[in-house]
């Protein structure tokens, strides 16, 4: 399809979900009233595990680190260190002119969700912790529905230097970590990636807590010409969809041929795949062929606002420079997206479902506050009170121009 029958015809993930949203605010509810015994309760029912106390112990932690292989720990040291680097390479710096000043202090205690179960993901721990702890949150908590007695999230969560860890997940660790029960204390903000009943939870306690963003399914859009190598591009297809079946795929290109091309490799491969089925289901659903000019394209790219934008095109550098709204844009073969999932430095917790239109994707900065700091002179007062004044009487606010009348009138 071209550009204009793509944009006539998408829709963004609807996440009106009446009967899962009422689901969710039930045990928002329960876990604000009955608290532990709330958690217990849905931990049973939902992850089939009775369990009386939710905090890992700290060795437990340490042994599921000291019992990875060598080149297990030297890969998450690195991946560590590279996204620390990167992180504290954009991290806001404290502002002072004169009579103005603008100030930043991280976030007393926030809360990481990391999601659980049926996986394990030690990437979603350093790419939320670590940003965290480059800001310098001290109190950094972190759920999880995993209950294996050592495994990789534990390990990660370990060298991350996260010592507060409880084994529950779902909408009630949001509720939890929102208002807190007998074993969790409230927490400031809560980020982290998780399935459609996390990402309700926290759009519903967003207001009594921070949080970073509400998660739809996971995105990504390839724009490539003919330079492309075509056996790349459907192994980049294959590594989004294979997250799950909501998975949404776009491959844009201004030559009919390239897509053709590539469409022959992705149907050659596609049953070697582990994932088959799963990628097989997201491809037949959520999968977008796009040709059109180039400046149409991009128009495309910005209306979706992708999650992860990889440009593998002859004309790279110009197209990205045209990208106004996006959660990451990654350029050239060298950069594939499953390298930003792991190991590249930027967080991989980023906006999707046209979110990107209006916010960005998780960093140091987010676990920072700031607040202007005022010192005015006299001779700057006096410049400009009568034009507060003048509003200030127009406004009908008395007090207000009083309070400023009564330092020019002395």
């Amino acid at each position: 399809m071209n550009a204009e029958t793509f944009k006539q015809n998408f829709t963004a993930e609807d996440s009106t979900d009446k009967e899962s949203l009422e689901n969710v605010l039930t045990i928002i509810e329960d876990v604000k009233r009955n608290k532990d015994e709330a958690l217990r309760k849905y931990t049973a029912q939902f992850d089939g595990r009775k369990i009386e106390e939710f905090k890992v112990p700290v060795e437990k932690l340490k042994s599921s680190f000291d019992n990875l292989s060598k080149q297990e720990q030297n890969s998450l040291i690195l991946i560590k260190e590279r996204i620390a680097d990167y992180q504290q390479s954009i991290k806001y710096k404290d502002f002072e002119d004169g009579e103005f000043s603008y100030v930043y202090h991280p976030l007393e205690r926030i809360g990481i969700y990391i999601p659980g179960g049926t996986a394990l993901y030690p990437s979603s721990v350093l790419m939320t912790a670590v940003p965290a702890a480059a800001a310098g949150v001290e109190n950094i908590v972190a759920v999880t529905p995993t209950f294996t007695e050592g495994n990789i999230t534990f390990a990660a969560l370990y060298l991350a230097g996260v010592t507060e860890v409880y084994t529950v997940g779902g909408a009630q660790a949001i509720a939890a970590l929102a208002y807190g029960t007998e074993s969790i204390k409230k927490v400031d903000k809560i980020v982290g990636p998780g399935n459609k009943y996390v990402a309700l939870a926290k759009k519903q306690v967003f207001g009594d807590v921070g949080i970073d963003m509400i998660a739809g399914p996971s995105e990504i859009l390839l724009y490539v010409d003919e330079s492309a190598d075509y056996t790349a591009i459907a192994y980049d297809i294959f590594a989004q969809a294979e997250h799950d079946v909501n998975a949404r795929t776009f491959l844009l290109s201004d030559n009919q041929d390239v897509v053709d091309g590539i469409q022959s490799e992705v149907d050659r491969l596609i049953d070697t795949q582990v994932r088959a089925d799963v990628i097989r289901e997201s491809l037949k659903n959520n999968h977008y062929q796009i040709t059109d000019t180039q400046e149409a394209l991009i128009e495309v790219i910005n209306f979706i606002a992708p999650e992860h934008v990889s440009i593998q095109h002859t004309d790279q550098q110009a197209i990205s420079r045209k990208i106004r709204y996006a959660g990451a844009v990654f350029i050239g073969k060298y950069s594939p997206e499953a390298i930003g999932d792991y190991a590249a430095g930027p967080s991989h917790v980023l906006p999707t479902n046209q979110t990107g239109r209006f916010s960005h994707g998780l960093n140091v900065n987010d676990f920072l506050t700031s607040h202007a700091v005022i010192n005015l002179k006299e001779g700057t007062y006096n410049n400009i009170a009568h034009a507060a004044k003048t509003i200030a009487k127009k406004e009908g606010l008395d007090a207000h121009y009083e309070s400023l009348n009564i330092r020019t009138e002395r």
